[in-house]
């Protein structure tokens, strides 16, 4: 049985470090609030894909960002478990991100007719953002104990929405400047595409600056020989050791019963949300009729929204526990979606977008903290690329789901939202089977065994 000292083993980190830790999910914001979420999605199907039908140019958008999370999905446990053996996070970390901001600003030279071009780009910067998610959050063990893991986890989160928000408010400011001007979509997106790709790189320096890589020490510290340790063996030995190492983490299920169980859970779940991020700003456009202005203006809405829900359920959650926090923040899911698919008039659908906002914001900071949680600490990135891994699967099945359901029914978007009603239900429903206290005890076990 585990103390409560044994599950706050870990020190808390330096402010400086963990405020350069948040602020990578300042500068990760701005990436999923304009390409994947407010402004090029709608973008890609308006003008890029011009010619094509709307369900054509969504089957087109969904595919590239289901294909993007596939490669997420195959090499994430690899890249994790190659990251917990060497050290290498951080600069893993650093190659994902560079990547995705080169890949977003290629992506503002595409212009109508550049279907293929796009969605190579769209495919490349949304595997590389995929990629940072994962290895950033495997840093929250090292750097937080487990008691204070929720509200960290939360800060970060919450500072993600404030980067989204700030980059939105500009973005929205510039595409009124640039119509009055008389300027087309294709004239403001690619520079608020370019700025997008500067304010990632530069918000995202301290990261690389201060936060600290504390698992080299711990890897070099449990070597038996250093002559044959992981950082002196070649780069095949490396590949094969992640790969028996990702083996044993998936064979070892039923040894930690309720991480597996919330990754079922999270997988569920996760094709909701990745589905509503994916397509929110086409059903707005498509079907509530928004304006590319009152789409950012929602969006922004959302970002505030999403904050508060971070914050304020992130406190309740060292409080009530991760596991009733996400209960919550599905239920409040699956009121907002049923209010999506009934809304008429653009105030309904305001509102419902308003407590979707909340809702990921909530479900978002606590899972996770949870998966923190339910981690043995020397297999933390492992485990969080298992976390990725089953996010980016959910958004996998969820747009590309939402995306053939649309094509089928020639163009139904109220039929593709609510087929991801079900996706919360049965997600609801599994959140009930974790045990978190006993999760936590394993997890505790293990780490100081």
């Amino acid at each position: 049985m585990s103390t409560d000292n044994e599950l706050d083993s870990v020190e808390l980190a330096p402010r400086r470090e963990i405020v350069s830790w948040a602020m990578f999910d300042f500068a990760n914001s701005s990436y999923t609030t304009v390409v994947t979420t407010a402004l090029f999605n709608q973008y890609f199907v308006g003008t890029i894909c011009r010619g094509l039908s709307s369900a054509e140019a969504t089957v087109a958008l969904t595919n590239s960002l289901g294909l993007a999370n596939l490669l997420v999905v195959l090499t994430a446990p690899v890249i994790g478990a190659l990251a917990d053996a060497g050290g290498l996070k951080k600069k893993l970390l650093f190659i994902a991100t560079a990547v995705c901001v080169v890949a977003t600003g290629c992506l503002g030279f595409m212009q109508q007719g550049d279907v293929w071009q796009a969605m190579a780009l769209l495919v490349v910067s949304a595997f590389a953002f995929g990629s940072t998610e994962y290895l950033i959050a495997a840093f929250l063990p090292e750097i937080a104990p487990k008691r204070l893991m929720g509200k960290i986890s939360a800060f970060g989160w919450t500072l993600g929405y404030v980067g989204g928000l700030i980059v939105l408010a500009f973005s929205l400011l510039y595409v009124w400047f640039a119509q009055k001007q008389g300027l087309t979509a294709g004239d403001y997106v690619p520079i608020i595409l370019f700025g997008v790709a500067v304010v990632f790189a530069l918000a995202a320096s301290p990261t690389f600056l201060f936060l600290k890589e504390r698992s080299a020490n711990i890897s070099a510290g449990n070597s038996t020989n250093t002559n044959t340790g992981v950082k002196s063996a070649s780069l095949w030995l490396d590949i094969k050791a992640s790969f028996l190492s990702v083996v044993g983490t998936i064979s070892s299920a039923r040894r930690y019963r309720d991480l597996f169980v919330f990754l079922i859970a999270l997988f569920f779940f996760s094709c909701g949300t990745t589905t509503v991020v994916a397509i929110a700003a086409v059903y707005a456009g498509q079907v509530m009729s928004f304006t590319t202005q009152e789409t950012l203006a929602m969006v922004m809405l959302v970002q505030v929204a999403a904050a508060v829900g971070a914050f304020g359920l992130g406190l309740l959650q060292d409080k009530i526990g991760s596991v009733r926090t996400l209960a919550l923040a599905l239920i409040l899911w699956t009121v907002s979606i049923a209010m999506a698919y009934f809304a008429l008039d653009k105030p309904v659908f305001w509102l419902a977008s308003t407590l979707m906002g909340a809702a990921m914001g909530a479900t978002g900071a606590a899972s996770r903290a949870l998966v923190g949680l339910l981690s043995p600490a020397a297999k933390a990135a492992q485990f969080f690329g298992l976390w990725g891994l089953t996010v980016k699967l959910a958004a996998v099945v969820g747009p590309i789901t939402y995306g053939q359901i649309t094509a089928l029914t020639k163009g139904n978007y109220r039929a593709g939202i609510l087929s991801t009603l079900s996706f919360f239900v049965i997600g609801l429903l599994l959140i009930f089977f974790v045990n978190e206290k006993r999760g936590r005890n394993k997890a505790a076990v293990t780490t100081v065994s």
